[in-house]
């Protein structure tokens, strides 16, 4: 009965699986298509005609035409990638200078307000960009950063989520250590950098990760902030000019795109399920 049961569990989540990973493989799947059977694939879809859209198991005539162009012909793709990498990883940089040693204070020190100040990290956290767009686009605008990739970066760097999953992780340090450090005549620099750091590292590549995969894909705050500069749009808003011309590279452009984002994934597996269930977001 045990093994019944066990096998019908096991069958269920193969198939749960298998439908998650059922669009990555129509990605790849299309990435390799020839242009005639792309057209005969998406062309009802893209084209709006009354024909069945179909999607074959594999490619008929497998090809790398698609990521030929895109990679010899596409320089477009090639500045919106780096857009992509100038405005990913210079938030997550900054948000070690920014996001760390402020968890560190609200896990460890006790100060006046405190509590008002955490309540409105969270406030701000849970607020969705459509509620503080129009304010920050204000603050922005007056700055005089708008239309610069410092209007991506800097509201990143001090973002309130990666505070909080931060925070509960330096919670969990033992205090009978920090008081032994302190015993042995550890300053609080001594033990910010040799026991919270390394102790709290999980928490820390858990919440740059899950910064990594909002960031790498956003979509609003580009089209926001960068109105008028298109050469300063990331690679996300690359993918939006589908049509059933140009299918084949923006089937290539979205595994390019997706594969940083599903290696970090795969590696930090363990550490975004920390996250996640630190985040308060399961269930």
């Amino acid at each position: 009965m045990k093994t019944l049961k066990l096998t019908i569990k096991t069958t269920g989540l193969f198939l749960l699986a298998l439908v998650v990973w059922i669009p990555i493989l129509m990605i790849v799947n299309g990435s390799f298509m020839g242009s005639d059977e792309l057209s005969r694939n998406t062309g009802p879809i893209l084209r709006d005609t009354a024909a069945m859209a179909n999607w074959t198991l594999l490619p008929l005539y497998p090809t790398l035409k698609s990521y030929v162009e895109l990679l010899f012909d596409s320089p477009g793709f090639f500045v919106m990638f780096w857009n992509s990498c100038f405005q990913v990883i210079p938030s997550l940089l900054g948000q070690l200078f920014t996001a760390l040693p402020a968890a560190w204070a609200f896990a460890r020190f006790d100060f006046k307000g405190k509590k008002l100040l955490f309540t409105l990290y969270i406030l701000l956290m849970v607020l969705p960009f459509q509620v503080t767009m129009v304010s920050s686009y204000l603050v922005l605008f007056k700055l005089h950063l708008t239309d610069n990739p410092l209007a991506i970066i800097l509201p990143n760097i001090f973002s309130a989520f990666p505070v909080f999953i931060m925070v509960k992780f330096f919670r969990e340090i033992p205090k009978s250590l920090i008081e032994a450090a302190k015993l042995d005549g550890a300053g609080e620099g001594f033990i910010f950098f040799k026991i919270g750091i390394p102790l709290g590292s999980s928490g820390i590549i858990s919440a740059l990760l899950l910064d990594f995969l909002e960031y790498w894909n956003a979509v609003e705050q580009p089209l926001t902030f960068l109105t008028r500069k298109k050469s300063l749009w990331p690679l996300s808003l690359y993918l939006p000019a589908i049509s059933a011309e140009n299918a084949g590279i923006a089937f290539a452009a979205s595994v390019i795109m997706m594969t940083p984002a599903l290696l970090l994934f795969l590696y930090g597996q363990k550490y975004l399920e920390q996250g996640i269930a630190a985040s308060g977001l399961k269930g």
